[in-house]
């Protein structure tokens, strides 16, 4: 054999020589944002004229013809995305590919987006980044966890965060009139069991219609984990304000962008790169001051600050969720606690942030049933608005360790800040049990 057919040997930063075909090269992970926010009221008697675009055409046509620089895959959906990853029909898939000049690629599927996804994910070399741009009646609830847990898919992309455009004009009109199907039948409540990821049920089949009408507006603002608050120049300066108000008193955490025409001043941070399944940082104030405002009597905001746990605790913070996100009950409610709440918490969005005795710190990161305990090992985030420096680092730095935070968005949790601190002192400062 020649000397320069060799194969190469390869050092590691280490010093350790190894033989490059055993190197086992990490699998490419593509990041995937879903984008959502197609919104509609009862203008008319039929629910497609009704429809009120946010501004997604838009700002799609804007990643798929600006020079951007960024190779990104954007999947547009014909059909209902939700049953099309979660049914399989063994009906022909039919797709559409269109290579665009700034080095994106645009798919428009019709029957499955699971098909699309496996073929974006032969070509996964080519892009940096995947949208998957949903229906206007798409569940982000349901379409989080497929991408964020499921062992198939989260392989080769992982979920880079839930984005929502919102129509500055209409979304009040939205909030405030469910068309005809978005107003539950009157059916007897049926017996809640542990629900699963994978779950195919109806989103009508999936809340408590209890009290104020739950619109596809308030589910996918309140999952978000950026807002992008479009056709701001629709509105007067005082109807921008009171929209504000109230989507930001639904949704506390997210990221609050305001855009004129879906244009964007940057894609990273807005659209790419949230991190939002990864990292937990915000400002507790911050969240506290919007999600106590209840402007939305459906859906709020809701924070609650603890002292450090012991590493002890953990089975009972497992625990302690399970009850809460699976069983829709606060547990362990001690004899002194507030009187229980006659309706049942539905949280849709979970995350905290909790310093353990062990100066090490956890994260958890939950979608309605679906969640996780994480290490935290993410450097802090100051907000875009601020200066960062090493002052105001170690500040935050401090501020992360010196007590837990919890913010919670959901259905039903307006009063009930008294109850749920209560309940988790008990059960998982005080390792009661729950």
């Amino acid at each position: 054999m020649d000397v320069d057919d060799d194969i190469p040997m390869l050092v590691d930063v280490e010093g350790k020589e190894v033989n490059a075909e055993e190197k086992e090269a990490k699998p490419i992970k593509v990041p995937i944002t879903i984008v959502t926010g197609k919104f509609y009221n009862n203008i008319t008697n039929h629910e497609l004229q009704g429809y009120l675009g946010a501004g997604k055409t838009t700002l799609m046509n804007y990643i798929l013809n600006e020079q951007h620089g960024k190779k990104i895959a954007v999947i547009l959906n014909a059909a209902d995305i939700e049953k099309s990853l979660t049914v399989n029909t063994g009906s022909e898939q039919v797709e559409e590919w269109l290579d665009v000049g700034n080095g994106c690629i645009c798919c428009s599927v019709k029957d499955s987006g699971v098909n699309a996804i496996e073929t974006l994910m032969d070509r996964r070399g080519a892009f940096d980044y995947i949208l998957l741009e949903t229906t206007g009646l798409a569940d982000p609830g349901n379409l989080a966890p497929l991408f964020w847990v499921d062992e198939g898919l989260g392989s080769t992309i992982y979920l880079d965060g839930i984005v929502t455009l919102v129509d500055a004009k209409n979304i009040l009109k939205s909030l405030n009139e469910p068309i005809p199907s978005e107003i539950p039948s009157e059916t007897p409540n049926q017996n809640k069991s542990h629900a699963s990821a994978d779950s195919n049920s109806d989103a009508n089949e999936k809340h408590d219609h209890s009290g104020p009408h739950l619109t596809t507006a308030h589910l996918q603002i309140s999952h978000a984990d950026v807002l992008i608050l479009n056709k701001s120049d629709l509105v007067t300066p005082e109807e921008l304000e009171i929209v504000k108000g109230r989507i930001t008193a639904i949704n506390g955490l997210a990221k609050l962008h305001i855009t004129e025409f879906g244009a964007t001043p940057q894609l990273e941070g807005v659209l790419l790169d949230l991190h939002a399944y990864d990292r937990v940082d915000f400002n507790l104030e911050e969240v506290k001051a919007k999600g106590h405002s209840h402007l939305d009597p459906t859906i709020t905001t809701l924070t609650l600050t603890t002292p450090p746990l012991s590493p002890t605790s953990l089975p009972h913070l497992d625990a302690w969720l399970r009850s809460l996100l699976w069983d829709s009950r606060i547990p362990s409610p001690s004899p002194s606690s507030p009187t229980p709440p006659s309706l049942s918490p539905e949280i849709h969005r979970l995350k905290a942030r909790l310093p353990l005795t062990n100066h090490t710190t956890k994260i958890i990161q939950a979608v309605r049933e679906v969640f996780e305990i994480l290490d935290d090992v993410s450097p802090p985030s100051p907000s875009p608005q601020s200066t960062t420096t090493t002052e105001t680092t170690t500040e935050m730095q401090s501020d992360r360790n010196s007590e837990g935070k919890i913010v919670l968005i959901g259905r039903n949790i307006n009063e009930m800040e008294d109850v749920l601190l209560e309940s988790f002192l008990n059960c998982v400062v005080e390792e009661k049990g729950c």
